[in-house]
């Protein structure tokens, strides 16, 4: 999550001297491994948001002798942090849309780590139904992950054409009107 070794074996002991603190609010309710694997993800998300951008000059030009080249940004290049929380944002906007069943147990299972019995347990179901359920979740999922992608896709070709006709509107020959003798747009 932080892409630098040594930053996150210090997150790691960060996680287990946390975890030494903490491990009084353990309730039990489910796997440790689970309020573990939490506990981590909490304390490398907070040293991320900590954590500020580098700030790169417009006007600087990269030296080739700089060391620090590698870790240069280059202006015209996608922004993948930025793809990356927008897809945050759409995958979250898709499990809002999924009906309240199928999001609990995707929830449940996907993002805080229960197993199934614990599923069960917790809502008073079957494991079986606790499996279908989370197999319904994911598929209607891909389908709106889908949905989002095709329209996305249907957007940008709109905006293409719309650009493509306004160029070609400007560039559109001119032709003689034979009873006037003015010149007129002909398409």
């Amino acid at each position: 999550m932080v892409g630098n070794t040594t930053e996150a074996e210090d997150l790691t002991q960060e996680a287990f001297l946390l975890l030494l603190r903490k491990i009084h609010t353990f309730r039990g309710e489910s796997a440790f491994s689970t309020w573990l694997h939490r506990l981590a993800v909490n304390i490398v998300l907070m040293r991320l948001r900590k954590k500020s951008p580098p700030i790169v000059s417009i006007e600087a030009t990269p030296d080739s002798n700089d060391e620090a080249g590698s870790q240069s940004i280059d202006i015209a290049a996608p922004d993948l942090l930025l793809e990356g929380s927008i897809d945050r944002i759409n995958l979250a906007r898709c499990i809002a849309q999924l009906p309240v069943g199928y999001r609990t147990i995707f929830v449940l299972h996907d993002i805080q780590g229960y197993q199934h019995n614990e599923i069960a347990e917790i809502l008073g179901r079957s494991v079986g139904d606790s499996k279908s359920q989370l197999h319904k979740a994911r598929m209607r999922l891909r389908e709106l992950l889908h949905e989002h992608q095709r329209e996305k896709a249907r957007d940008e070709r709109l905006a293409a054409a719309k650009i493509l006709s306004r160029s070609i509107e400007g560039f559109a020959p001119l032709a003689p009107n034979q009873s006037e003798g003015r010149q007129v747009c002909s398409m």
